[in-house]
């Protein structure tokens, strides 16, 4: 019973109920964030991980600024469904480097985590182009129109140096050579071994089967890479974590 007057005396007074809700608040905040000031990296390192290469940036920008976040997620979750369906749950390494993140709050179309290398160049225009082509019962919208748009590497150096100023270790080499790697990874007859050096697993190769380099272009070279920098055959999670 004593109890309870003491926990009627907080009720009754509004101002001693906010002063100790604020303590326990404070309290709960504290023991949550200050543990986060003593740890180096609060994401566990995955090998294969790397800064997006220029076009791929481009492309991710590309994929921002049309909404496909809307109805596309890029975090697969860890249920049997999910995995099963899409691949290997989603690591927090492989956002890291994402300003940004594109996990999704819905899903209209299917999550696009490990799309990367599911289906061909071809494919990927034919959809974006049309997609009720190949998917019909799909509501995507068309995007033909990424097609007639040229790109170049004008503002990607722009891009890149105010991801490096979020924490994205792009190099003053990659920076260098930015605009040479832009437009070698989409063209067929361009030395690349500087940008395979720099970006290991890109991929290099007309994406969208005209002699410009568009948008469409740099789209492709995004989604092609998406779920294929970590080899999950040789993964081993830390169990510290």
């Amino acid at each position: 019973m004593a109890f309870l007057d003491k926990h009627k005396a907080i009720e009754t007074h509004a101002t001693l109920l906010l002063v100790l809700s604020f303590l326990v608040v404070t309290i709960g905040g504290l023991v949550q964030i200050v543990p986060l000031f003593y740890l180096e990296n609060t994401i566990e390192k995955v090998e294969g991980m790397r800064p997006y290469s220029p076009l791929e940036l481009a492309g991710r920008e590309i994929y921002i600024r049309e909404g496909c976040y809307v109805c596309h997620s890029q975090m697969i979750r860890p249920m049997r469904d999910e995995v099963e369906r899409y691949g290997h749950y989603s690591l927090a390494a492989e956002s890291m480097y994402d300003h940004p993140f594109q996990w999704g709050s819905k899903r209209t179309g299917p999550d696009l985590a490990r799309v990367g290398g599911r289906y061909s160049d071809e494919w990927h225009v034919d959809h974006l182009k049309n997609p009720q082509s190949v998917v019909p019962e799909s509501v995507m919208p068309k995007y033909e129109f990424l097609m007639g748009n040229v790109i170049d590497a004008r503002y990607i150096k722009d891009s890149m140096s105010a991801n490096r100023l979020v924490g994205v270790p792009y190099t003053d080499e990659m920076m260098e050579n930015a605009e040479a790697d832009f437009a070698a990874q989409a063209s067929p007859d361009a030395d690349t071994e500087g940008l395979l050096a720099r970006y290991p697993k890109a991929q290099t190769r007309n994406f969208d089967g005209q002699a410009d380099l568009t948008e469409m272009d740099a789209l492709i070279a995004y989604l092609q890479m998406l779920g294929t920098l970590v080899d999950f055959s040789t993964f081993q999670p830390d169990p510290a974590r």
